[in-house]
């Protein structure tokens, strides 16, 4: 999408049917997480509230401070260009689905992880808007009356309408998950290819350079393995079962493109939107194949502790 719109950008009398066919597609997106959102799924979890503060002290304490600290950096370092991107990075919520995935593949406690990545991106709506009002600036300087209304029309009403309909579509949502897998990723890819059009539009390529992209990627990558390092050593600190310490290394390092990139649509609109993408899609990338690593790695070891059934 980022190639598509740097060669064939939206522009003209295309903008505003792409812009309108966008705001549907972020609220498409948080619908299907409401429906798709189980219920019995996170009771089960609840319960576990030490491993759940962990992981959202990871999220929300741990990671903006981290990315504050490398948006100070000096711009030899830190582009100055894709610093409040990082810090945008570091107010989202963590990932659902490949958070699962991996602690799975590694063995892991899915109960506590379907439950922690859930109530992760439910205080999400609400705490990385929050965040990003406080770190940094969005729209006119701030959380604005204008934000906070696209947050509940195009975040919040969507998700309670999906839950609210879940009885209902339920059973058919999960019947046809890969179809709408398809849809779910279909909208992402529209919002960033729209957003990306309208930063080629605004030069976004003649503030971002090669040497630009590869100090992001070593950022993101530092980011990364201090974040994993901290939270393998608070697991093991606090004593935690090793299907336990999976949860919160998995859980806690996650950052999530499907609930970021709408948010930031919503929260940054004009050519900045493409600047603040590009560090949280960098980290995605870097993340999945180090987890992959990682799960493989747990998955590996020999022991005979009782791993908590799947959900």
């Amino acid at each position: 999408m980022v190639g598509l719109a740097s060669l064939l950008p939206v522009h003209g009398r295309a903008v505003m049917p792409f812009s309108l066919a966008t705001k549907f597609a972020i609220g498409l997106v948080f619908f299907l997480h409401g429906a798709k959102l189980s219920r019995q799924a996170v009771m089960a979890g609840l319960t576990h509230w030490r491993l759940h503060l962990l992981i959202l002290a990871s999220t929300f304490i741990l990671f903006p401070i981290l990315t504050l600290g490398l948006a100070a950096l000096p711009g030899w370092i830190t582009p100055v260009a894709l610093a409040p991107g990082l810090i945008f990075l570091g107010c989202l919520p963590s990932t659902i689905q490949s958070s699962i995935g991996f602690t799975a593949i590694a063995r892991g406690n899915v109960a506590a992880t379907v439950a922690s990545a859930t109530a992760s991106n439910l205080l999400g709506i609400l705490v990385t808007p929050l965040l990003g009002a406080i770190f940094m600036h969005t729209q006119a300087g701030g959380l604005s009356v204008d934000s906070a209304k696209a947050i509940i029309f195009q975040l919040l009403i969507p998700f309670v309408a999906g839950q609210v309909l879940r009885p209902w579509i339920g059973v058919w949502i999960s019947a046809n998950s890969k179809i709408l897998s398809y849809l779910d990723r279909g909208s992402i890819l529209m919002v960033v290819y729209t957003a990306f059009s309208e930063a080629v539009v605004g030069g976004i390529w003649g503030r971002v350079g090669l040497a630009d992209l590869l100090r992001l990627t070593l950022l993101c990558a530092s980011l990364l393995a201090v974040v994993l390092f901290t939270t393998c050593w608070a697991a093991r600190t606090f004593r935690f079962s090793k299907a336990d310490e999976i949860t919160i290394v998995f859980c806690g390092s996650k950052k999530s493109l499907a609930s970021g990139v709408p948010m930031a649509g919503v929260l940054f609109p004009g050519a900045s939107l493409g600047l603040v993408l590009l560090p949280i899609m960098i980290f995605h990338q870097i993340q999945l194949m180090t987890s992959a690593v990682i799960a493989q790695h747990y998955a590996e070891r020999s022991d005979d502790q009782t791993v908590p059934e799947t959900l």
